[in-house]
């Protein structure tokens, strides 16, 4: 396997520790690339009111980057339930690694716990970014801090809202100062539907209550609840006072008007924008997570779209650091994940007006013209569960075939899907999960069945195997072999191509040596066009690629 040469043996430089930093720094590692994250506080995580909600994609993300305590320190939970005026409109029942809901101060911990594991990853704290040089044509970005000037090969900025480094490359962050607003708060207390998350709409009022709307309860660990009630957009928030007459408001609609024994641990204010960055990258620079992109209306969370961010990333960086791909493959992270937001943000303003109706008259006139909450629950449920159009992990097409995508609708064989998750075998025998050999090389998958009835003794020197191993070793990028009993909508023999980040590049029917390399090829450079495999399209579920044009960033 050949390629460029390397970037050279300078680490990526990551400015900010909070989750989307340290994640990343994880992933690089794992990609055998060093970094340097600057912390401008001191490392540590206090408790707080912060907490964040986790789909099962980013859950896997975190297990396979080094956080093997993540599913101890969060709260699974048992069911998703939507009432109004105390009456069950809309349930889920959930598996347990459906959802996962955990403190920040405990995930923080917990990646910290992982970067202190690897010897690829400095923390160096008390060190705010203060400025950075990139010159035209040089592999390579400084940046100075409160002590000195520091060189790498790449610069990501995971600093937040209020990026430094989205400043200093001089893009702008339109967007919503206001798209939501909640009063939160952290309780302590046996609440009648342990282990379930709820949204109660329009609950019952009790006499010198504050107004509240909605409110949504999720557990977490320990016996302890977050507690939302959505507030006006603009509207100030609860006193102290205020905040407790609701709680208490809150807790008897719940315990047939008994104020059942609590403990609250905390409490905050919180203002949702939606905010978006006019570029994800400038240079040898990029953002991710908070810096890049704002979420958060209706239930959805943007740590989910800012681990997303790293799993795209840390990839693409990885094979250009080891001079396995040329740096144009770096401008396919802007065009996936910024559209893939766009099109996450455009499915919040065409639900919004029929969720979270502004105001009394008009709650009533959604009532009359688009039918009762009922109507409307699943698509309520989504932003918090991480389904649908609000939540699911997007599609990313190939390069030339579209924008990113929301999945609904696609197939399990769909060009740019997240792969579904199941058993594997490896070359040596070993059996694993899909989604666990993910974030080091490609994926080249044979679906074989009764692979896992025969010894492996028997079939790996059989049918296909010996060539597609041989084809494997032949791959421009990293890869590695893998048979699978079945896959959705995939016909026996068939052969699944994987990135690193566990979505799909095609489907291709039996092994067709010329086709895996050039689509591997097309892959690592971020060509426009994919060539048609023979045969596709003719089996159930099998994917029909065509030579299209190239698409606009």
């Amino acid at each position: 396997m050949t390629g460029p040469a390397p970037s050279g043996s300078d680490p990526v430089i990551i400015a900010g520790a909070g989750p989307i930093g340290l994640a990343l720094a994880l992933a690089l590692a794992r990609h055998d690339v060093p970094s340097l994250v600057l912390d401008e506080g001191t490392g540590l995580a206090p408790e707080s009111a912060r907490s964040t909600v986790l789909r099962a994609d980013t859950v896997e993300l975190l297990q396979r980057i080094g956080y093997g305590r993540v599913t101890a320190d969060g709260r699974g939970w048992t069911a998703w339930r939507t009432l109004r005026r105390g009456r069950e409109l809309h349930s889920v029942e959930l598996r347990h690694d459906d959802v996962l809901h955990l403190a920040q101060h405990r995930l923080l911990r917990g990646l910290r716990d992982a970067v202190s594991a690897t010897g690829l990853v400095e923390l160096m704290p008390e060190s705010a970014l203060l400025e950075l040089e990139q010159e035209p044509g040089e592999a390579a970005v400084s940046v100075r801090t409160q002590r000195t000037w520091l060189h790498g090969s790449f610069l990501v900025g995971c600093d937040g809202p209020r990026s430094t480094v989205r400043k200093r490359l001089a893009l702008r962050f339109p967007g919503r100062a206001a798209a939501d607003h909640y009063a939160v708060a952290t309780i302590r207390a046996d609440l009648p539907f342990p282990g379930e998350a709820l949204l109660h709409r329009d609950q019952p009022r009790h006499s010198g209550a504050p107004s509240a709307r909605e409110v949504v309860a999720r557990p977490l660990p320990d016996g302890v609840w977050r507690l939302d009630w959505r507030l006006p957009p603009r509207a100030p928030g609860f006193s102290p006072d205020q905040l407790i007459e609701q709680l208490r408001a809150t807790l008897a609609a719940w315990n047939d008007g008994r104020v059942p024994g609590y403990e609250l641990i905390s409490s905050a204010d919180h203002v949702v924008q939606q905010r978006l960055a006019t570029r994800f990258q400038v240079g040898r620079a990029f953002l991710a997570g908070d810096a890049a992109h704002l979420l958060g209306a209706l239930g959805m969370q943007n740590l989910d779209e800012g681990l997303r961010d790293v799993d795209n990333l840390a990839w693409k960086l990885g094979l250009v650091w080891h001079g396995h791909a040329p740096e144009r493959l770096l401008t396919t992270y802007q065009q996936e994940r910024r559209s893939a937001v766009i099109a996450r943000l455009r499915a919040v303003d065409q639900a919004m007006p029929l969720l979270q109706p502004s105001t009394p008259l008009l709650e009533a006139r959604r009532s009359l013209l688009s039918g009762s909450l009922r109507r409307n629950a699943e698509l309520l449920s989504d932003g918090s569960l991480g389904t649908g159009r609000l939540g699911g992990a997007p599609a990313y097409p190939a390069p030339g075939q579209g924008r990113a995508a929301l999945t609904p609708g696609l197939s399990p064989t769909s060009p740019g899907v997240l792969v579904q998750d199941l058993s594997v075998i490896t070359a040596d025998g070993t059996r694993d999960r899909l989604r666990a050999r993910l974030g080091r090389g490609f994926l080249v998958v044979l679906v074989a069945p009764g692979t896992g009835v025969w010894a492996t003794e028997h079939w790996l020197g059989a049918g296909l195997m010996p060539q597609l191993t041989e084809v494997t070793q032949e791959l421009p990028v990293p890869a590695e072999l893998l048979v699978t009993e079945s896959y959705p909508g995939a016909p026996a023999h068939t052969v699944l191509l994987i990135r690193p980040d566990g979505h799909l590049v095609a489907a291709t029917p039996g092994s067709r040596p010329e086709e895996l390399v050039a689509l591997a090829d097309r892959a690592r450079n971020a060509a426009s066009e994919l060539p048609v495999p023979r045969g596709a399209g003719t089996g159930e579920g099998a994917p029909r690629l065509e030579t299209l044009p190239a698409g606009q960033p």
